[in-house]
Parts: C-alpha cells; sequence; structure tokens
C-alpha cells in the first residue's frame, strides 16, 4: 500500500497515514510560472495500490487538476490500483439542473476521475447521496456522524433538540435525533440567488431546549446564521451547529462570529489553517481514524459497510 497526499490538506493526510503506521509516499507537486501543475512520483509503485489523499477545496479547479494529475501519473507508472481519496468532493452542489442551460458539474468531476484512472472514490458526506451513481467505479461515501456525535455527547448540554436547516438535511438531521434520542425540527428557508437563504418558518419545538443544527457544509454561513436567529426567537436556551465540510468562504467567519451561535463544530475534511485563530466558535473533530480505517479495509478486501453508520 502506498498513500500520496496532494498540497489542499497535508495535515489530514499527516494524521491518515499515522492511524495507518506507514510513511507518506514520495510526491513532488509543484506549479510552473504560468500556473500549469506539474507531478513527479519520488518512488516505485509498480504493482501498488496507492491512495491518494486530496480535498477539491479552495482553490477547487487547482486542487481538482493537481488531484487528476497526481492520479495519472500513478496509472503511466504501472500503479495496480489507484482509489482517489476525497475528504471533500468539491462541485458537489452542482448535482442536476435547476434552471435551462446548466451543467451538472458534479457528474463531469466524476467523469474525469474515472478517465484520468481512479479505480475507486472514498469520500466524506456528499452533498447529495445519489451523487455515487454518478460513477461507473466504486464509490465509498462514508459519514462523519460519529466523530461528531462524540463530541456532542461530550461536550454539549443534554437536553437538546437537532435541527435540519433545510428539506434537503431531514435525512442527516434525523440520522442525529435518532442517535441522540432527541427530539427534530426542520427550518423552512426560501433560496433567491445562490448563497443567499432567508430563514422562514420552524417545523417543531425548540423552546426551552439547546438546538443543534446538523448540516453537511457552511459555506458563507448566511443559511447557518439566519437558522440560528430564527430559532431563538422561537424560544431556544442556546444554539449550536455542525458541520462535515467547514467551507468558510467570504463573510463566513464573519457571519460566525457576530451570530448567536455558542460553537460551530466542524471536522478537518478541508484545512482550516488560521481559521480557528480568527474565529474562536470553531471546534475541530478529525475524520482521519474513519478515512484510515477505510483505506486499511479496502487495501485488505474487508468490509467498510459498518463505516456507513
Amino acid at each position: 500500500m502506498k498513500v500520496f497526499a496532494g498540497t489542499s490538506n497535508i495535515p489530514l493526510a499527516q494524521k491518515i497515514a499515522e492511524y495507518l503506521e506507514i510513511k507518506l509516499g514520495q510526491a513532488e507537486v509543484r506549479t510552473f510560472s504560468d500556473g500549469e501543475i506539474f507531478v513527479e512520483i519520488g518512488e516505485n509503485t509498480r504493482g501498488a495500490e496507492a491512495f491518494v489523499i486530496q480535498s477539491t477545496s479552495h482553490p477547487g479547479n487547482d486542487h481538482l487538476m493537481e488531484l487528476l494529475i497526481m492520479i495519472d501519473a500513478l496509472k503511466r507508472a504501472s500503479t495496480k490500483s489507484i482509489t482517489a481519496v476525497m475528504p471533500y468532493y468539491g462541485y458537489a452542489r452542482q448535482d442536476r439542473k435547476v434552471q435551462p442551460r446548466t451543467p451538472i458539474t458534479a457528474k463531469l468531476v466524476a467523469d474525469l476521475l474515472s478517465a484520468a484512472g481512479a479505480d475507486r472514490v472514498i469520500t466524506v458526506d456528499l452533498h447529495a447521496g445519489q451523487i455515487q451513481g454518478f460513477f461507473n467505479i466504486p464509490v465509498d461515501n462514508l459519514y462523519a456522524t460519529k466523530v461528531i456525535l462524540d463530541y456532542v455527547r461530550d461536550n454539549l448540554p443534554k437536553e437538546i433538540v437537532i435541527v435540519a436547516p433545510d428539506a434537503g438535511g431531514v435525512e442527516r438531521a434525523r440520522a442525529f435525533a435518532k442517535r441522540l434520542n432527541c427530539g427534530l425540527c426542520i427550518i423552512d428557508k426560501r433560496r433567491d440567488t445562490p448563497n443567499v437563504a432567508k430563514a422562514i418558518n420552524i417545523i417543531g419545538e425548540v423552546a426551552g431546549l439547546t438546538a443543534v443544527i446538523v448540516d453537511d457544509m457552511v459555506d458563507t454561513a448566511g443559511t447557518l446564521t439566519e437558522s440560528a436567529e430564527a430559532i431563538m426567537r422561537n424560544g431556544a436556551k442556546e444554539v449550536y451547529a455542525a458541520c462535515s465540510h467547514p467551507v468558510l468562504s467570504g463573510p463566513a467567519l464573519d457571519r460566525v462570529n457576530a451570530s448567536v451561535i455558542r460553537e460551530l463544530v466542524v471536522t478537518d475534511t478541508i484545512d482550516l489553517k488560521d481559521k480557528p485563530k480568527r474565529c474562536p466558535k470553531l471546534k475541530m473533530v478529525s475524520v482521519a481514524g474513519l478515512l484510515g480505517e477505510a483505506i486499511r479495509r479496502v487495501y485488505q478486501g474487508m468490509s467498510v459497510s459498518s463505516l456507513f453508520v
């Protein structure tokens, strides 16, 4: 087994390597002056099973191209099998046509990965589970639920209610509520333009309880902070939030800092860099063990299904 890392999330890749008790493979990634990416694999991979760890987070296009080029380099080095380990799968929100003459970019990225030479994909909390059907290769869509649940159980008040920020997040929120044996609420929102949302109505009871908003990602934090305000107006004691993918672009950190949210629990599928210093409300839990165990089981030909709960 060989595990390589792109440049998008080196800290997570190092934690995964530590979990697997191996060293990261040697790979040099550099950029020419005109912006083109060059990759050189620094060790023999003939007949090996390679895993490439790379989130397509900001800058998404650069990191995606870097991943494709690394896969191509490994394929041309006679690597036996190549698994793209994508803790954060970018372009996942463009998973259907919502207006005329618009792309389905989640499918395009799936085609690019296959064309580059990937034999399998391991990812965490796809924006929509049906994206797995865009691939003609195996896809293991893991869930960060367990690591977030452990933090919630150990650090948050016991009398809580789980809140889905929109109708699309009900299944995820229901899974949290079931495991925590608590209530579930849904926020009805209307979105007029991308990245702009307005909370309209709360379906369920939050009065007198600690609310925990659960989502797959937080981008500009507009939906999240609007939802938190609506929950507090409906009588909640306090509001926490949790998400798998801390995209946190644009005004997100300022919005979270200025909001009524006590803590925003996130995972390290995306490298946070200095964001926890700029936003003390961020609390990070790691999915390194989850991804490391998935890699180990795939390599050893074992079942991965127990990691999907």
